[in-house]
């Protein structure tokens, strides 16, 4: 019975647990209802707040305009005072209808731009979810899905601010567009607004400028290239851009590949032509007859580069730009004729940019000489030639003043020298000066000198320092020091105008401002940076005003007289396989630099030819510093250009010429020995050259009169150690003229036959070498002689001077007294009272240690 009854109580509990069991299995199920229940709610409720936001951010969406969706709007440009000079948009533009599109044309936008364009209904999904997925991960508009669709609505009616609210109206009113119009009409209306450049709308009108053909004409690998463009139209323009245009067009061919428009052999065929095998040649192409064309080119390029998502020619933007239009047509007219500077033939070239030092806005740009072709080339910008000489102040010196506090006195070494390597260094005039300051080799432009400087400074920071001022280059090496870093002007004038500025780099810029359709506005002035200390910046500009202003400097040409003016040469110079390759003639050289400013403006100019392979002739090597000085002598007319201010972190300092390491001048140092530098606060030389330190004056000079022997005896004391000291006895009579009566090594001097009644003021100066003493001063006065009135009993007075003579005088003049200022005891005795038969003062200069009465002393 036990058994049983534990049986029945076990069955009881595990009927019981079971049961438990039983009612926990079931409870997570109500509570998955519950959860997918509130999911269900909250999404409901999230549709109703989408909706609800969605609504409010299309409430203000535009209409649907069948004439914006056609024509686009072009953009106006105004100048640095406000009036405008342009617009852009409008100029080319050739409309082609759907049915006159060839497939393979279509293809390749298609493939590029929106492959599902035919399946969607202006939104595509699939694309979205990636461009979604890249923003959460990369940022907010870091990726975009844009339709076909989309993109004619943004290019008609939107602006290009990616938010959501802006999103939002373009999904709606792609939306719209795609129920009012058909895939054809609204591929038509893309190909015809779509910018390429070249200030041209449509495909149909880029197919005339850049192949000059008609649609049905174009080869595939030009298709592809078209359909590139308009992700980026500046940057793939062939013209200005062939290698960017071929890497984008074989990306297109691969996309064609890829989507099935095109097999694998056909892409590769394509991809192997080069661009400019098939580019309308240069001098075929459009003329340019658009007003500033070099500046609105630079302006255009600002605005992708900066703001990729506007669209200049379609966005009906009010473009604010820095341009002074009196300071370009002056450019112009001076790159163009020659009326200002004599060019030597129609090839020649020159690139020039004009800014503002303190704000650097671009003011004026020269894009080159006689251009033709709309849009081409600019030398102002896109040319990037060895720099020269021009380097050196930013590469070199400025950074040695930076770094190091090198003062403008700096002493370097012109001397026979060596890269690195063991290679040797030379001069443009293959001669050596010696040792000079860092203000005389820098306004002279000797390599040497500036290669030590490299050294000095180390390439990191010399890099470091240059790529600061705006001059982007990866790698220095010791042969940059004399030029061979590629720029542009625009890079150079930028670099300059940082000096001009305290310091300050602001990066040149062409527009301030850019205002939307809808009232936005961007305020696109870029901040200035303090990229170098106040006393680096005043002390290059002083030394660069030497090159302009002084004697030895080399860009004395450029000078404008009454300006405050900073400036520097550069050349670039030819390798000797370049000259025999060549054939370049005696002197000629490939490019020539100026660049410089006041404090008001700063311009960069280069001269030279489009190919390397064409020389500048000596004699037309000073151009680029006429057009400099014209530009400059132009811009400042009317107006204040106060001078370059000494901060107070520099020093004005006397420094004595010629020594090394440099050294103050001391009291004695002659005026002419004598420059005046700066140096950075604290850091000026402490020791005093002694140079020209002036000796011990004679101590205790006496002078006495001995009536009997009728002579002046001068004595005098110097210390014993001094054995290299001399003595200059110099007489003057009566307040009369000085003269140097004899050098002597001993301490004292007869001086014989004095004039009676004179008054002798006697000097006595040590010298040694190139030093001189002050002089040691006494006066001796000499009695006049007493003679009675009747001496002879004649009843006559004596004259004071009796024409008798005794046997030993030689006949004297009653007018002047006896004696010679000889110093060899050979006076004469012949009463002129002249030293040499005209001496001054008289009397016969002895040395104390001879006879008291030399042979041919007479009274």
């Amino acid at each position: 019975m036990a058994e049983k009854y534990q049986s029945r109580e076990e069955r009881r509990k595990q009927h019981s647990s079971a049961k438990q069991k039983s009612k926990g299995k079931k409870q997570p199920k109500g509570i998955f209802k519950r959860i997918l229940l509130i999911l269900i709610a909250l999404g409901i409720a999230g549709m109703l707040i989408g909706a609800g936001a969605f609504a409010f951010m299309v409430k203000d969406a535009p209409k649907l305009d069948e004439k914006a969706l056609k024509d686009p709007i072009s953009s106006k440009f105004l100048d640095k005072d406000g009036n405008a000079f342009t617009e852009v948009g409008l100029e080319n533009r050739e409309y082609v209808n759907y049915e006159d599109i060839p497939k393979l044309v279509e293809n390749a936008f298609l493939a590029t731009e929106d492959v599902r364009f035919y399946k969607h209904n202006g939104m595509d999904i699939i694309r979205l979810g990636g461009a979604v997925l890249a923003n959460v991960t990369r940022g907010f508009g870091s990726e975009g899905a844009s339709t076909i669709t989309q993109q004619v609505v943004k290019n008609s009616f939107l602006n290009n601010e990616k938010t959501l609210s802006r999103k939002a109206q373009e999904a709606w009113l792609a939306f719209q567009l795609e129920r009012k119009y058909t895939k054809e009409q609204i591929f038509e209306m893309y190909v015809n607004k779509i910018w390429m450049a070249q200030r041209s709308h449509g495909v149909l009108t880029a197919s005339h400028i850049y192949f000059g053909k008609e649609l049905d004409e174009l080869e595939l690998h030009e298709a592809a290239l078209l359909a590139g463009m308009p992700q980026s139209p500046e940057n793939y323009n062939p013209f200005k851009h062939p290698e960017r245009a071929e890497k984008r067009r074989n990306i297109v061919l691969s996309l064609m590949n890829q989507h099935g428009f095109i097999t694998k052999e056909e892409m590769e065929a394509a991809q192997l032509i080069p661009v400019e095998s098939s580019l309308v040649k240069e001098e075929d192409r459009k003329q340019n007859d658009a007003p500033y064309d070099s500046f609105v080119d630079i302006v255009i390029e600002e605005v992708e580069r900066k703001y990729p998502d506007l669209d200049i020619s379609s966005d009906g933007l009010i473009i604010h730009t820095t341009l002074d239009t009196k300071a370009q047509d002056y450019v112009e007219n001076m790159l163009n004729s020659n009326d200002v500077v004599q060019f030597p033939n129609e090839e020649f070239q020159a690139g020039i940019t004009l800014l503002d030092t303190k704000t650097g806005e671009i003011r004026a740009i020269g894009g080159g000489r006689n251009l033709e072709v709309k849009r081409g080339f600019n030398y102002a910008v896109d040319s990037r030639r060895q720099a020269g000489s021009t380097i050196k102040p930013i590469i070199d010196y400025g950074p040695a003043i930076e770094y190091l506090k090198w003062g403008t006195y700096y002493t370097l070494d012109d001397k026979p020298y060596t890269y690195s390597n063991g290679k040797a260094i030379n001069n443009w005039d293959r001669k050596h000066m010696g040792q000079m300051s860092l203000r005389e080799a820098l306004a002279r432009s000797r390599n040497i000198p500036a290669l030590q400087t490299l050294q000095a400074v180390g390439l990191d920071k010399a890099k470091e320092f240059t790529n600061k001022l705006g001059i982007p280059i990866e790698e220095v090496y010791e042969s940059s020091s004399i030029g061979t870093v590629n720029v542009s002007p625009l890079q150079m004038a930028g670099a300059y105008s940082a000096f001009g500025n305290n310091g300050f780099y602001t990066e040149p810029h062409a527009i301030t401002e850019i205002e939307m359709r809808d009232g936005t506005k961007i305020n696109t002035t870029p901040e200035s940076e303090a990229v170098m200390q106040d006393y680096t910046a005043f002390m290059i500009s002083d030394v660069l005003k030497s090159v302009v202003k002084d004697s030895f400097g080399t860009g004395k040409r450029a000078n404008v007289s009454n300006l405050h003016l900073a400036g520097k040469t550069g050349t670039s110079n030819y390798s000797s396989e370049e000259k025999e390759k060549w054939q370049i003639q005696n002197g000629g050289v490939p490019d020539i630099w100026f660049a410089g400013y006041t404090t008001n403006y700063t311009a960069a100019i280069w001269t030279g030819y489009k190919d390397r392979s064409s020389s500048i002739a000596p004699g037309d090597q000073g151009i680029a510093q006429l057009l400099f000085k014209n530009l400059m002598s132009h811009v400042s007319q009317g107006i204040e250009t106060p001078d370059f201010t000494m901060p107070k972190s520099v020093e004005k300092i006397a420094i004595e010429k010629g020594t090394m390491p440099a050294k103050l001048a001391s009291d004695f140092t002659p005026k002419d020995q004598i420059i005046y530098e700066y140096a950075v606060k604290g850091h000026a030389p402490k020791e005093i050259s002694d140079a020209y330190e002036k000796l011990d004056l004679p101590g205790n000079l006496a002078g006495t009169f001995d009536e009997l022997a009728n002579e002046i005896l001068l004595t005098w004391e110097y210390p014993e150690e001094r054995t290299d000291v001399q003595f200059e006895v110099i007489a003057s009579l009566d307040d009369g003229a000085d003269q140097s009566l004899q050098i002597l090594s001993e301490k004292g001097i007869k001086v014989a036959n004095p004039v009676p009644g004179g008054i002798y003021r006697f000097k006595v100066i040590a010298i040694s070498g190139e030093l001189r003493s002050d002089p040691a001063t006494v006066t001796v006065e000499i009695p006049l002689p007493d003679f009675d009135d009747d001496e002879f009993g004649d009843g006559e007075p004596m004259d004071d001077y009796p024409d008798d003579t005794d046997e030993n005088e030689q006949p004297g003049n009653n007018e002047n007294p006896p004696g010679n200022g000889q110093g060899n005891g050979q006076g004469n005795g012949n009463g002129n009272g002249n030293s040499q038969g005209n001496g001054n003062p008289p009397g016969n200069v002895d040395d104390p240690d001879t006879d008291e009465n030399p042979e041919g002393s007479n009274g």
